[in-house]
């Protein structure tokens, strides 16, 4: 604490390139959400064959949804049957350009239940030692990119 204001480095914004591809990172924490609203999430990823936007706003009652743009409609539709098997009920509605995921209730825990399942997984990481071995270049790579443009930020 400095001046009786506690320091936190919550919120930011950063552009880089990896490998070519251009990325753009931004974290906003407000102290209180919007009126009536939770948590809001916008998340976008551009491929070559789709775009996928994540967004949990007003307008989705501030549940995240899955949108999907520029995908080839066969194909999209291939894979979210492929994904029936294991999760029976998911599928698609047409809004606008693009596609929304519908996603049944019964997959939906609810936030803090889900945490719960974040939590009890992070433990069960520890308690082996490790993380999965998928996670570990993903950790890697995040915990490195933050550090470089915390580092940045002070230049």
């Amino acid at each position: 604490m400095k001046d009786g204001v506690l320091q936190c480095s919550a919120n930011g914004e950063f552009t880089y390139q990896l490998r070519g591809v251009h990325a753009r990172v931004r974290s906003m924490w407000d102290f209180s959400p919007p009126p009536g609203g939770g948590d809001s999430h916008h998340s976008v990823v551009r491929g070559t064959k789709a775009t996928l936007i994540i967004r949990q706003g007003r307008e989705q009652n501030f549940k995240p949804v899955l949108y999907v743009e520029r995908a080839e409609a066969a194909a999209l539709t291939a894979a979210i049957a492929a994904l029936q098997g294991r999760y029976p009920g998911i599928g698609l509605r047409r809004e606008g350009a693009g596609w929304a995921v519908t996603i049944p209730d019964q997959y939906d825990v609810g936030h803090e239940a889900h945490f719960v399942q974040v939590t009890e997984n992070f433990l069960g990481y520890l308690r082996a030692g490790r993380l999965p071995d998928w996670e570990e270049p993903n950790m890697i790579t995040k915990c490195a990119t933050i550090m470089q443009a915390y580092e940045l930020s002070f230049r």
